[in-house]
């Protein structure tokens, strides 16, 4: 018996460029069938046309960074739904922000587990970082008994603070006595990564390490050269600051010590400017032996140094300039780029702006945008020739893949029942007043779109109906990889 039946939309998928005509069966969670004229079930979601998009598998979010854990599960989850977002994978990790906390994972992530639970609109997971040793022993118990496969390094919080520079790493990271997180460490973490691969050889192709790709000492230089200048303000200073070539060495001293480790699955993130992209393109080249995925975020593809609203577009790496962000799209286009992400982070106002108020340096980095990453997508992508198909590969099919999301991705039998109508004839501005999230503030404020997510289904709760988020938080904590 079919418990939903969304009639009457067209069915994109990864499988094909363009949509098809047909209805959605689900039944307890799962679609059971896609087609035209299926047989009404208990309840009957009219379509009239809509595109149904895969629910959005945003694999790149950070809950609980500057606000406490449970809250922004609740409020940011319901953001994320208004972005056609059905699954988010948020980055934890120990050391100042998040828990606040040090200590082995062991007794640190049962607490993230709690406080989350029961407070999502959408499903969830975590990618972790392993900050030290300990952690790393860890790797095993945490794949195994907690269903993380998914891990991180930030390669420049040895030497460079997430807002700018520092000289007090180790007390930001709660880093045990005598250990350091530099390259050496990087490379322990890597080593472990792929002795978890080899000892859970059924899984292997599921476990992987995401790098956040910048390098400290550079940025530490330049950020003094551009102040001593004084020639930029606001984003345009903070681009120079951290310059893309930062960005492009790291890449390249990732991926050596990938390929020394023997460490086949490498995702590198955020990548935001065409020397970056070049990088990551020529270490695939170099290293056929590593399977490397490259990842974007809306931000980068759809603002600008020029075009960004105010400080609260500071987010590492930096917004670029225009030739950076035209460069993004054609790697999007081309098909280098894997994978689209919001990199949500929700910094309330009287957390982001430092004094002087005007001055990016002493800004917090990270802002919320997952509200706008698939309606995003798909304007500036459809206005540039992206296919609908290709759309639903970045935001859904291939990040599923990666990070052992088995029963996400696609809407076919089977799957699960996360689905996102989207009106694509409908231009509307974006107002932060609009969104659920606690953020006051958007980089993208007055930006217009030509897209807009209308309703979303999480395993076929419908938790946004006409663009108001609806019911109770349903959200399921992702054991991953879940079995399809």
């Amino acid at each position: 018996m079919t418990d939903l039946l969304i009639r009457n939309v067209r069915v994109v998928t990864h499988e094909r460029d363009e949509p098809v005509e047909a209805d959605i069966a689900i039944s307890e969670g799962r679609i059971t069938a896609v087609a035209p004229g299926l047989p009404p079930g208990d309840d009957v979601i009219e379509g009239n046309g809509k595109l149904a998009f895969p629910g959005v598998v945003d694999a790149h979010q950070h809950w609980g960074i500057y606000n406490a854990l449970e809250e922004d599960a609740s409020t940011e989850s319901r953001a994320a739904a208004q972005g056609g977002v059905t699954t988010a994978l948020t980055y934890m990790r120990t050391g100042q922000y998040y828990l606040n906390r040090g200590g082995p994972y062991a007794e640190f992530f049962p607490e993230v587990l709690a406080r989350a639970e029961g407070r999502a609109y959408i499903d969830y997971g975590f990618h972790l970082a392993p900050m030290s040793s300990t952690h790393i022993a860890e790797l095993p118990d945490l794949i195994e008994k907690h269903g993380v496969p998914s891990f991180k390094i930030f390669m420049f919080y040895g030497g460079h603070g997430l807002h700018g520079r520092s000289n007090d790493q180790s007390r930001f990271l709660m880093l045990p006595d005598g250990e350091r997180y530099d390259y050496a460490h990087f490379e322990f973490v890597m080593r472990g990564v792929q002795a978890a691969r080899e000892r859970f050889p059924e899984l292997a192709g599921e476990i992987s390490l995401s790098l956040h790709c910048e390098t400290a000492e550079i940025m530490t230089a330049y950020t003094k050269l551009v102040e001593e200048a004084g020639e930029l303000s606001g984003l345009a200073a903070y681009s120079a600051s951290r310059p893309p070539h930062s960005e492009g060495l790291a890449v390249f001293i990732a991926s050596y010590l990938a390929h020394e480790t023997g460490l086949a699955n490498i995702n590198l993130l955020h990548l935001s400017s065409r020397k970056a992209l070049d990088a990551a393109v020529r270490m695939a080249a170099a290293f056929p032996n590593i399977d490397f995925r490259r990842e974007v975020t809306i931000g980068h593809l759809l603002a600008s140094v020029e075009t960004a609203e105010g400080l609260g577009g500071k987010v590492n790496p930096p917004i670029r300039p225009r030739e950076d962000v035209e460069a993004l799209w054609e790697y999007v286009l081309d098909g280098t780029v894997d994978w689209v992400v919001s990199d949500h982070a929700c910094c309330r106002e009287e957390l982001k702006y430092g004094e002087p108020r005007d001055d990016v340096f002493v800004a917090k980095a990270g802002f919320g945008g997952a509200e706008y990453l698939l309606p995003g997508l798909v304007s500036e992508g459809r206005r540039r020739g992206l296919p609908y198909g290709r759309i639903a590969a970045l935001t859904s099919w291939n990040p599923a893949r990666r990070y052992g999301l088995r029963s996400k991705g696609t809407i076919a039998p089977g799957y699960d029942a996360d689905v996102a109508l989207v009106d694509p004839d409908q231009t509307w501005t974006v107002h932060a007043a609009d969104s659920e999230s606690t953020q006051e503030y958007t980089p993208f404020e007055g930006f217009e779109l030509t897209a807009r997510v209308t309703d979303t289904f999480v395993r076929g709760h419908h938790v946004m109906d006409a663009g108001k988020i609806i019911g109770r938080p349903v959200g399921s904590y992702l054991v991953r990889p879940g079995v399809h």
